[in-house]
């Protein structure tokens, strides 16, 4: 009897937790519910991606080419430096012209030497044209004389035609920029002995400038829906300007991966000057 009433009590005990647990999970799950997520809804549609890229690039001249003497020789004058901006036709620098200027003396005498020569034979022609058509000479004698005639003709044309190189030689030991521009290199000093054709000056001539970008290649895959490129000057960014790509480079440097493109601006401001940069 005891044994029952023992059982019957951890029953009702055991009862009673279950219903107690019960009653404890329903008030949990009836507690208050998390507010849903907003979530944005976007209609999917194919469009072109054409990126954004800003880079900076420096401001070249459309065409800068190299200056030097024809003849050569050592160098007496130097009358302009790197950063000078020079006028067509100005003196840039002057070779000694001594050798030169013996051989125009050489070549002007041989011009008076070759003129005396054919006003003698001339002379001599002339007599003998009117010898022979008095019958005073002969035939012979005659021709003679004419070819006399013809060779200091010849020989006075071979003179004045050495007289002028000569002058053309005496000119070249001037050098003189051939375009306006600044000179933007310097490659001699006055006293140094110049080969011909050994460059003295480069000049990056007026007109025209390009702004110059090292890109990477993958940015010519895309087509800009735009074609014109706008440029502002890195010192003062009030100085812009419009261009397109003019030029892009077939290779691809080996050492940095990227390709050189040239935007042509037109016009170009004074304040991009060569050697300035541009963000564009």
């Amino acid at each position: 009897m005891e044994h029952n009433c023992r059982w019957r009590r951890t029953v009702c005990c055991a009862a009673m937790l279950a219903v107690t647990g019960l009653a404890a999970c329903q008030e949990q799950a009836s507690g208050p519910e998390n507010p849903p997520t907003a979530v944005q809804v976007e209609a999917v549609a194919l469009a072109d991606y054409a990126p954004t890229v800003r880079l900076t690039g420096e401001i070249r001249p459309r065409v800068e080419s190299d200056l030097s003497f024809r003849v050569g020789g050592r160098i007496t004058e130097r009358l302009v430096n790197v950063g000078d901006h020079v006028t067509a036709e100005q003196v840039l620098a002057r070779l000694d012209p001594q050798q030169q200027q013996a051989t125009v003396t050489s070549a002007e005498a041989a011009v008076v030497s070759a003129e005396a020569v054919l006003r003698q034979a001339t002379s001599s022609y002339e007599r003998q044209k009117a010898l022979l058509a008095r019958g005073f000479t002969t035939q012979r004698e005659h021709d003679q004389t004419q070819e006399a005639y013809r060779t200091a003709q010849a020989s006075l044309s071979d003179a004045r035609a050495q007289l002028g190189t000569a002058r053309d030689r005496l000119s070249d030991t001037v050098l003189r920029a051939g375009v306006a521009g600044v000179i933007t290199a310097r490659n001699a000093e006055t006293g140094q002995v110049m080969q011909a054709a050994q460059t003295v000056f480069s000049i990056a001539q007026d007109g025209p400038r390009d702004a110059v970008f090292n890109v990477n290649e993958s940015i010519f895959t895309h087509e800009p829906a735009d074609p014109a490129i706008a440029l502002t000057l890195v010192s003062d960014p009030a100085i812009t300007a419009t261009g397109a790509v003019r030029e892009v480079s077939p290779t691809v440097d080996r050492l940095t991966g990227t390709v050189k493109g040239k935007v042509g601006l037109a016009p170009s401001p004074a304040a991009m000057a060569p050697g300035a940069s541009g963000i564009g």
